[in-house]
């Protein structure tokens, strides 16, 4: 696969929205270990199994593939700082951390939205990663919201899975389809936009209640469709596809069919 194919399978891939976790372990001289994972998956309730993967590329290939236990993390939504520590290259990033032992001897990342105690059950080669299997020994979860990753981008769900909530920059946007066109919003400088509205002390869904309220045609909006940043102006947006029940008013002047592009949220992976 070419380098433009592998970009786009990324892409595609990065279109699942996942939690962030950290999974951390021990090195040779008992030093502690980690990196940032979204490839993280619930496996089995009996026997207690759970799965998470590892670029073979990385320094700690040998230590996680041959330790006895390792943890799984999953951060909260407070914890975005901590998950870019460790997707960086830090000498001491457990330095930059609250954090405690195990009783297997593993670290555990404190204020997690829960954490898993494994040991290791299986490690399964599958191409350019490994799959680390582990056997949940303990675990833990506690009533706080995770940390989530889509598109390259994180966000955190408020209370709900109705509700996602970032900073009072956060905007919701309406990606209205209507003929094949995507309708847009005139603008005082004369061009188009997606009908937005920021969030604000509101919650997104309330929000996302008052852009149809005032859009005033009859639309019905559905699950997420994009999450992206503008660093440039310290946004993030978040796009709702919507299925209009009536048809958009020829007459009124402030909407327009525009034809409809796909573009690419900016962004990484987070592992």
């Amino acid at each position: 696969m070419d380098a433009d194919k592998r970009r786009q399978l990324r892409d595609a891939f990065g279109a699942f929205m996942t939690g962030v976790t950290v999974v951390t372990s021990v090195d040779k001289h008992n030093k502690p270990i980690g990196f940032t994972a979204n490839s993280f998956s619930s496996v089995s309730l009996d026997p207690a199994l759970l799965l998470v993967s590892i670029d073979k590329r990385s320094a700690n290939l040998d230590n996680f593939t041959q330790c006895s236990h390792f943890a799984i993390n999953i951060l909260s939504e407070q914890q975005k700082e901590t998950s870019n520590i460790f997707a960086q290259r830090i000498d001491d990033r457990f330095a930059l951390i609250d954090w405690r032992w195990s009783d297997a001897g593993v670290p555990l990342i404190d204020h997690s939205s829960a954490w898993f105690d494994c040991a290791l059950h299986q490690v399964v080669d599958a191409g350019d990663h490994a799959i680390l299997i582990g056997r949940v020994e303990q675990f833990e979860s506690n009533a706080t919201a995770g940390l989530g990753y889509y598109r390259g981008a994180y966000f955190t769900p408020y209370q709900n899975t109705e509700s996602l909530i970032t900073s009072p920059t956060v905007v919701v946007s309406a990606l209205i389809e209507f003929d094949g066109q995507a309708v847009m919003v005139k603008q005082a400088d004369g061009g188009y936009a997606l009908p937005s509205c920021e969030v604000g002390e509101r919650s997104v869904s309330e929000t996302l209640d008052l852009l149809m309220n005032q859009l005033e045609i009859g639309a019905n909006p559905g699950f997420v469709y994009s999450i992206y940043d503008d660093r440039l102006r310290h946004k993030q947006h978040i796009v709702f596809p919507v299925c209009l029940a009536d048809r958009v008013r020829q007459h009124d002047a402030r909407y327009a069919p525009r034809r409809m592009v796909q573009a690419r949220p900016p962004g990484g992976n987070a592992d």
